[in-house]
């Protein structure tokens, strides 16, 4: 990949002598793959410059890219109207950012653009224009996949990790340490430091927020920002190859960042190795990749549409009283979600059983009596709660000690803080609950597994009575409505026989049957709603309805499975272990046409 900086600037654009070299304007970044695919990340006022070499270098010609936006504040978005592409017509472009509650992206934008503000709007656009909200996961833009995080910001952000051409890229900005401590790189990385610090694993090149020092981080706290020696100390733990700090504050010269540079890389003489650079306008750099480890598979990032005022989430908070300036009170009104106060340890299980929250909220200073601890009013939760455990947040005087484990996805927040900086905190544990969906990972040995199935000759052939009748036995075995003879093509599902369904295919990404394959095992689904992998897959959300699914994969003599033979139900059930061996019976059956 070859990554370009058009923008380093935090905050506000600073053009002058004294940012000659690293540059005066805001966040603006090109990416381009091999194939040429055209990524703009971040669009503050670097986006100016950038939107007329890309019209120069087209020569008249269309242009098609696509923008992804780390966050909504000015110095992120203020390029927007005058990124030329935007207003010339035949050109296509796609804006990607996070997606809140209430407002969609292009809602948002258009509010810089307001008549009050600005003499054009969206509507002055002449190109193509796609938006599309994210949450946390992947999604693919040609031949780049992307996978997204949400940041310690006092807005909903985005870190981006690009991954192509066997190369890695990591983009981080702009983001806070969860532990105050980390600021100063004091103690070790613990907690949602780590989880942050694991997105960044064996990138190739870091692009990370650093706007403070250590010594001006104090009288920044809840700002939103990270310092270079923060940033420094998580790649260096994630095995990153080289960070580019970024986001330079407006009060920061070229002669500061320089000396910024050399004190880290004293500081980091005998650490770990890694180079460090202070992103400069105009810097070009070739990403070259090195053995990256396995990506893990993730829900899908780009959002459904956003939830209407009616079906507003409901968060229970567990605390003895909070005051009506208290910030995290005023978040939860701003942020206009459904509360429910639990102010003893009674009320708990009985508003967990009939509220169902989506996220509990724990203040650590005004536990009520018997609460011991937050986790102690999580797993309460847990267990009495309809549905998936909701995330917490626990809302704490003290810093998170670095031994306590809080459950996946938990989040401490340490007062004092500002209503913004929890209304971040609770728009994203929203937000990152809401995306339960997790897309099958390929096999192992999928290029031979494709062989081999292709060499069957049994993708897109008529239907056979000899594969039909065992899924007619299937569906009247096991009472279900659907059962499938399921292979698994590149891209798609295609079914080879059907009872109870008028589809003849579907995507892989929607697929349970390509999950089985690349296990290699049975795989059985008692409740989908109840799965994080599967419920808010469109085969459970949309018209299927599916709610259990039981899929035995079919082996090929030359490697690997072809696809399962499968059963569903629209309801919830149990599947015992005389269930499973008569499923596997099935499936030997049609092995045996399979590959003869």
């Amino acid at each position: 990949m070859q990554v370009r900086f058009w923008g380093t600037r935090g905050s506000i654009a600073k053009p002058g002598p004294s940012t000659v070299r690293y540059g005066g304007n805001t966040s603006c970044v090109e990416v381009r793959s091999s194939a040429g695919t055209q990524i703009v990340i971040d669009c503050g006022t670097g986006a100016h410059a950038l939107g007329q070499a890309i019209l120069a270098e087209a020569g008249g010609g269309p242009t098609r890219g696509a923008i992804l936006i780390s966050h909504t504040h000015w110095d992120h978005i203020q390029g927007i109207p005058f990124f030329a592409p935007l207003f010339a017509a035949g050109h296509h472009w796609d804006f990607y950012a996070p997606r809140g509650f209430g407002d969609s992206l292009r809602d948002t934008l258009a509010g810089q653009m307001d008549f009050t503000y600005f003499p054009v709007t969206l509507e002055a656009f002449a190109a193509e224009v796609g938006y599309h909200d994210l949450g946390e996961g992947s999604f693919a833009i040609d031949d780049v996949r992307i996978t997204t995080r949400f940041l310690n910001h006092p807005a909903l952000t985005l870190a981006y990790r690009l991954e192509c051409d066997g190369a890695s890229l990591v983009y981080a900005c702009d983001h806070e340490p969860h532990s105050r401590a980390l600021a100063k790189a004091e103690g070790p990385i613990h907690g949602q430091d780590l989880d942050h610090s694991a997105f960044l694993a064996g990138a190739d090149l870091v692009i990370h927020d650093a706007q403070y020092t250590p010594a001006e981080y104090d009288a920044k706290i809840g700002w939103g920002h990270s310092t270079p020696h923060y940033a420094a100390m998580v790649c260096r733990a994630a095995g990153v190859a080289r960070l580019a700090f970024t986001h330079h504050d407006p009060m920061r010269t070229d002669a500061d960042v320089d000396a910024l540079v050399a004190e880290l890389e004293q500081d980091g003489i005998g650490l770990q190795p890694l180079e460090i650079i202070a992103a400069a306008e105009g810097l070009t750099i070739l990403v070259e990749g090195r053995a990256a480890p396995a990506a893990e598979p993730a829900p899908s990032a780009l959002a459904a549409s956003a939830p209407s005022a009616d079906t507003s989430p409901l968060v229970l908070v567990v605390a003895n009283d909070l005051d009506a300036d208290d910030p995290l009170r005023q978040a939860l009104e701003d942020e206009h979600v459904r509360t429910a106060f639990a102010s003893s340890a009674a009320a708990v299980p009985e508003l967990a059983a009939t509220a169902s929250p989506q996220l509990l909220i724990v203040d650590d200073d005004r536990r009520p009596a018997g609460i011991d601890t937050p986790e102690a009013a999580e797993r309460v939760v847990a267990e009495t709660a309809a549905g998936l455990p909701p995330p917490l947040i626990v809302a704490s005087s003290g810093a998170k000690p670095a031994q306590r484990v809080l459950p996946p996805d938990g989040d401490w927040i340490e007062r004092p803080f500002s209503r913004e900086f929890a209304r971040a905190r609770i728009r994203t544990a929203l937000t990152r609950s809401e995306f339960r969906w997790v897309r099958p990972p390929l096999p192992d040995n999928e290029v031979e597994r494709l062989q081999a199935l292709l060499a069957t000759g049994l993708l897109d052939s008529p239907r056979e009575e000899r594969f039909d009748r065992i899924t007619r036995l299937a569906a009247a075995l096991f009472r279900v409505p659907v059962a499938l003879v399921s292979l698994i093509d590149t891209n798609r599902q295609w079914f080879k026989s059907c009872v109870g369904l008028d589809a003849t295919e579907t995507s892989r990404e929607v697929s349970f049957c390509a999950h089985a394959v690349a296990d290699g095992g049975m795989l059985v689904v008692p409740d989908a709603l109840q799965d994080r992998r599967f419920a808010d897959n469109p085969a459970v959300t949309g018209g299927m309805h599916v709610r259990f699914y039981a899929g035995a994969p079919l082996r090929l003599t030359a490697g690997g499975c072809a696809g399962t033979l499968c059963i569903v139900d629209i309801r919830p059930r149990a599947f015992d272990d005389a269930d499973r061996a008569r499923l596997r019976d099935l499936a030997d059956l049609l092995e045996l046409e399979i590959n003869r």
